[in-house]
């Protein structure tokens, strides 16, 4: 029995030809490096995060503060009418699964559904109970 990690680590990986990196095997020597990063931790989130300066960080942590705007919009305009429309986009994270480009692809699938929502929420775009329905659609 040999234990084996099936790793992208950024920076390291190679692309394939649609761009996405390809996890590579790393062998039992792995648990070393696993223990170097964990003692590391005090380091996430200061200029010394290696791992927070990838592009996929830096979107997620965009991200949050998109989030929260939308929601602070959505609560601001909060009425029994649009109750279900407001739970609509504040489920909307939990579209967004997965690591590198697979959460990328859940992202693009997902922005659609947000601006189809959020456009509902604004009143753009005519009656708000049709757009919730093609947004719903296309989940």
């Amino acid at each position: 029995f040999k234990l084996n990690y099936h790793l992208a680590p950024p920076g390291i990986a190679k692309k394939n030809a649609k761009g996405e990196l390809q996890k590579r095997k790393f062998g039992p020597s792995m648990l070393t490096g696993f223990r170097v990063l964990a003692k590391l931790k005090g380091l996430r989130g200061t200029a010394f995060d290696v791992f927070g300066r990838t592009e996929e960080r830096r979107t997620e942590r965009a991200l949050i503060d998109e989030y929260r705007a939308a929601i602070e919009e959505v609560i601001a305009g909060l009425d029994a009418a649009r109750h279900a429309l407001a739970m609509d986009i504040a489920a909307l994270p939990d579209q967004i699964r997965g690591y590198g480009h697979v959460k990328e692809r859940n992202l693009a699938a997902t922005r659609t559904r947000w601006a189809s929502l959020m456009a509902a929420w604004r009143g753009e775009g005519g009656e708000p109970a049709r757009v919730v329905e093609a947004a719903r659609a296309i989940a």
